[in-house]
């Protein structure tokens, strides 16, 4: 089950949706105008997948612009979710484009279920001496 591990300080958030396939997870987060090399994705303690970033407002002081409303959220953010044990963390890929970061986190496949071995054994005669 993947669960979210709760960050102790205040950030921005960012919206994060999490999808199981039968061979993977994938997590879909939401970072609108950010680069590749804006964002970070971790593996952390071999189970925690850890976004973050930071998501800047444009600032110049040399012009006479003021911002006469502001909605979009800007500053830090971070995600932190628990991975389960079937989670393959050597292999996690991640791509951002479109203001859309996609992370793939591959399944280790289910051994295979134990079944069980039928053997004939061949019965010949044999010769006791007394």
């Amino acid at each position: 089950m993947l669960q979210e591990v709760c960050a102790k300080q205040p950030m921005a958030t960012t919206a994060v949706d999490v999808k199981e396939l039968p061979n993977a997870y994938i997590f879909v987060a939401d970072v609108p105008g950010m680069r590749n090399t804006d964002v970070k994705v971790q593996i952390e303690n071999d189970s925690i997948l850890k976004i973050s970033g930071e998501l800047k407002r444009e600032n110049d002081s040399t012009s006479d612009i003021k911002y006469v409303r502001v909605e979009r959220s800007a500053g830090k953010f971070m995600r932190k979710f628990n991975l389960p044990a079937n989670a393959r963390i050597d292999s996690v890929s991640a791509a951002c484009q479109d203001g859309l970061l996609t992370i793939m986190v591959p399944k280790i496949p289910p051994p295979e279920p134990y079944k069980p071995k039928t053997y004939d054994i061949q019965i010949g005669s044999c010769t006791f001496n007394t």
